[in-house]
């Protein structure tokens, strides 16, 4: 892709807006230290948090774009494109970045958390809109990270103290997007009506015949949504993951089948699976029992 800058360490972007080198590993940028800076269209080869008051106007992230609402808080990782192509205009940011290297947090507890840090795979329409406090928590955080790298040469020793703040950075991310979830109950349940839907039309539209069972990747396109913020959306809501819903929607859809008079392997086909035993296996590892045995047993007087 043309016009890309590439962020292959943490202090290119720096570099590229003209702030200031500290660490070779860790970058810590307060963008109302810059002034205007123009911007720029970037392919991540690090992990990068930005905080921050206002965003690029119409900018790219993947399929999404951001929410430029004031206190908002975005995240991606190595491999994401992120950011607006260079247009010639320059723009004042208010709030801060933290860009690190994979290697820097290699081997330490940043690695075992990060299959919960599911915020660095979220689109960035799916941002969090962080309160006036949880920005300035973030904030304070970011500042104390550049103020130790500044008057700290990097070492075994300080360098744990930097990845331990980083740790930290990630852990309030993780606590302020729950809260998030746990107040958006409209926006939950929204999610889990079209999330109906989407599997009901799946169906109708015979869907399953050129691709087989419904996936969540499938169902978290439809909505629009990023497939790690629409599994966190469903647990909000349900306690269950994506899967187990879907899951649920099939076995009671076999029921409503089996019950209306279709033979096993019809049902198997109406549904999806490649194969009757396959269908089989799969009901029997949710309920307990076969198929024929679950209509046996409701046909019991």
């Amino acid at each position: 892709m043309k016009n890309l800058l590439y962020i292959n360490k943490a202090n290119d972007y720096a570099m590229d807006v003209g702030a200031e080198v500290w660490h070779p590993m860790v970058s810590v940028i307060h963008f109302d230290e810059l002034g205007a800076i123009r911007h720029s269209l970037n392919k991540l080869g690090v992990y990068a948090i930005f905080v921050q008051d206002n965003f690029p106007t119409e900018p790219a992230y993947g399929m999404g774009s951001y929410d430029t609402s004031k206190g908002s808080l975005t995240a991606a990782s190595p491999g994401q494109i992120i950011g607006k192509a260079d247009d010639g205009h320059l723009e004042v940011y208010h709030g801060w970045a933290l860009l690190f290297d994979a290697e820097f947090m290699r081997g330490t507890v940043f690695e075992q958390r990060l299959s919960d840090y599911h915020f660095f795979s979220y689109n960035v329409n799916e941002a969090l809109h962080t309160t006036e406090g949880e920005k300035q928590v973030l904030w304070q955080l970011m500042e104390r990270i550049l103020r130790f790298i500044r008057h700290r040469q990097p070492s075994p020793a300080a360098d744990r103290i930097v990845q331990d703040y980083i740790v930290l950075v990630c852990d309030y991310c993780l606590l302020f997007y729950q809260r998030q979830f746990q107040d958006s109950s409209a926006q939950r349940s929204d999610v889990l009506t079209r999330f109906r839907q989407v599997l009901t039309d799946y169906y109708a539209r015979q869907l399953h015949q050129r691709y087989g069972l419904p996936s969540v990747k499938y169902c978290a396109s439809e909505l629009c949504l990023s497939p790690s913020y629409f599994g966190d959306v469903v647990r909000g809501a349900t306690g269950d993951s994506p899967t187990r819903v879907i899951q649920r929607f099939l076995i009671d859809r076999a029921k409503s089948l089996m019950m209306g008079g279709m033979t096993v392997s019809q049902v198997a086909q109406e549904l999806g699976f490649e194969y009757p035993q396959h269908f089989t296996r799969y009901f029997k590892k949710h309920e307990g029992m076969t198929p024929s045995g679950y209509v046996a047993s409701m046909r019991k007087p």
